[in-house]
């Protein structure tokens, strides 16, 4: 093993000790019922399953009460506006006929929200975005607290649908869940075209007919879109995590290999119950060194960085203390191997057609750079993650698969990576701490110093770029007021394609914010998840037009160059009775008790900590009735 990668494990465990202990002791508590009573509604009262099974057909009703076979919950996020999520309409049927021959019986426990932050993007729902990994995370534990199940599979692909099904079912740690993936809609229009109309369009170059039509031909058909942002960015951590079975991931919907992988998710959900030979809770699959791997598969990659915010909080659930620190010292050491767009032209397909994710987890392997002694749904060793699924004869077997890249435009080893560190830098400085995604930034604009350009809302700065008061000059764009709890921290990718004109015209430009800029962020540099938030206070709160910045995302520092003290801030985030329309105003506790970036973002604490001194959440709510913002003020 790689030394940082153990160093860095070393002191994730050390750190975590207490809290990850109280989880243990409570998952195996769990555990050791579920071995002595047999499955988890043998216990109920006649009446409690009497309504657990009251609708079932009578072949699984009988099964139900006979109290001698596993149950399996499944818990869904489909709707057929997602294109990711539409294929989910047909696997209950096919998981719960996949689990009856395995000797289960399967029922969908329960449904969970999923918005698309594609749709949103640039509109107010988008500022529910953050706060919905949550909640699904909520309506994940109401699924399974009906004591039926004795694991669980959960079928969700996009942004915060995966964390919030997972930070959910850890809640629930001595059960064990497979992720069941739907897999990547075939590729459309190429993302380099797509990318020039976007920029076109905010040049007022073409209409929004050509637009759309461009728009259109990316987003086609059935599945995730193709490029590699948040959603992608889950699968290849899920997988490698253990969570998916091996080389799931990026099958695309629809086909027979699609179905055979989906089918063998429900078996295998059987399988690995406390009653069988190889039980497989989800709570020790994600140990330390599983989220280690996943921080490792996001840097080695160039992943959205939006799983600075998602794997911090996923860890917690876990009761394990991941930091920021600990991403950036993974990322001094992990080279980046691959090119996706945003950081190449290719999409996912074009990486899976190069070796995917067996070339990619057996070259870290190989390296020292993956832990390969961790439990996963598919037994103990991420060695199983090197095969590769096929169908012979209709049959569905794993076998051995070239151990080198198809194309080394797209996948590269670890000796021969596109650059030796990772992706995704942590800056910090007199302004705070914050992520830089550099993995697509050009070598010569890392280093930006230049007047600031402040801003309260991405409107106003779009609407400046209109009037073209943004153009030739250098300046940092200051955008502020968009923390977890002044908003809820939406992404603010709409500021991508004008801040890339600017670039594309020789000025000098960049982006810093206490919000979020996704997966999709490309080639504008950008200081993001700014912490402290300007609504908590944070030193962002006091930048005035013209103060100088310099953000170095290689060296890792974020300075301002004037002196802020004595300055009180002259903006604010809205109040919670200004904060309403497109259903915000149901959300307003979650502005009061969302933690700061750097901890994810959540309203949940660290399992193990709940008892602690500050009480429910994170020990960051605001007095009754107040906001943060209003708080802060």
């Amino acid at each position: 093993m790689n030394q940082i990668i153990q160093d860095v494990t070393g002191r994730i465990v050390e750190r975590s000790a207490s809290s990850r202990g109280v989880y243990l002791r409570r998952i195996e508590a769990e555990a050791e019922r579920a071995r002595a009573k047999g499955p988890a509604r043998a216990h109920l009262g006649c009446a409690n399953l009497a309504h657990g099974f009251a609708a079932m057909p009578t072949e699984d009703k009988l099964a139900l009460s006979a109290t001698a076979k596993p149950g399996v919950a499944i818990v869904t996020s489909y709707n057929d506006m997602l294109s990711a999520h539409q294929p989910y309409e047909t696997y209950p049927p096919e998981l719960k006929a996949a689990v009856r021959r395995a000797g289960g019986v399967a029922q969908v426990a329960g449904g969970v929200p999923a918005m698309c932050d594609g749709i949103t993007q640039g509109r107010p729902g988008m500022e529910l975005s953050l706060y919905s990994r949550d909640v699904i995370a909520m309506a994940t534990a109401i699924a399974l607290s009906h004591d039926m199940f004795d694991s669980s599979l959960l079928l969700g692909v996009c942004d915060k649908i995966v964390p919030g099904l997972l930070i959910g079912a850890l809640h629930f740690g001595h059960l064990p869940a497979i992720f069941v993936p739907a897999g990547p809609m075939t590729s459309g229009l190429p993302n380099k075209v797509k990318a020039r109309t976007r920029q076109l369009f905010a040049e007022g170059k073409v209409g929004r007919e050509e637009l759309l039509d461009a728009e259109s031909k990316s987003y086609h058909s059935p599945g995730t879109c193709t490029f590699y942002g948040t959603a992608n960015s889950n699968q290849v951590m899920i997988e490698v995590m253990g969570l998916h079975l091996p080389g799931a991931t990026f099958v695309n919907p629809h086909t027979e290999l699609r179905h055979a992988l989906t089918e063998a998710a429900g078996e295998r959900a059987v399988r690995i119950t406390a009653h069988g030979e190889e039980y497989a809770p989800v709570g020790r699959v994600v140990d330390e060194k599983a989220i280690v791997n996943a921080c490792v598969a996001l840097l080695a990659t160039g992943g959205s960085t939006n799983h600075t915010l998602h794997l911090v909080a996923i860890a917690a659930a876990a009761g394990i203390v991941l930091t920021w620190d600990d991403l950036a010292q993974l990322s001094k050491i992990v080279p980046s191997l691959t090119k996706m767009y945003p950081n190449g032209q290719a999409d996912v397909n074009h990486f899976r057609d190069a070796g995917g994710m067996q070339v990619l987890i057996g070259d870290l392997l190989d390296n020292g750079l993956l832990h390969g002694d961790v439990l996963t749904v598919a037994g103990h060793g991420l060695d199983h993650y090197r095969s590769a699924p096929v169908l012979k004869e209709q049959e569905l077997v794993w076998e051995e698969v070239p151990t080198q890249s198809a194309d080394l435009e797209v996948l590269r080893p670890v000796i021969e990576p596109f650059s030796a560190d990772g992706g995704i830098h942590m800056v910090d400085g007199n302004l705070g701490c914050a992520v830089s995604k550099v993995s697509a930034v050009k070598p010569e604009h890392l280093v930006i110093e230049a007047p600031a350009k402040v801003f309260d809302d991405q409107l106003d700065l779009l609407a400046a770029f209109e009037r073209g008061e943004l153009e030739g000059q250098d300046f940092v764009a200051v955008i502020r007021y968009q923390g977890p709890s002044a908003n809820g921290m939406p992404e603010l990718h709409k500021l991508t394609p004008p801040m890339a004109v600017l670039l594309d015209r020789g000025q000098r430009v960049a982006i810093v914010t206490d919000g979020r800029m996704s997966g999709a962020s490309g080639k504008v540099p950008a200081a993001i998840h700014l912490s402290p938030e300007a609504a908590d206070g944070g030193p962002i709160a006091l930048v005035r037009d013209g103060d100088v910045i310099r953000l170095d995302s290689a060296a890792g520092t974020l300075e301002v160059l004037a002196d802020l003290s004595g300055r009180e801030p002259d903006g604010r985030a809205l109040s919670d009775a200004q904060w309403t329309g497109t259903g915000r105003e149901l959300f307003a506790a979650f502005r009061r008790m969302a933690g700061p970036a750097e901890r994810g973002g959540s309203v949940f604490t660290v399992s193990g900590q709940e008892n602690d001194d500050h009480g429910p959440g994170l020990g960051f709510a605001a007095p009754a009735g107040a906001s943060h913002a209003e708080t802060a003020r």
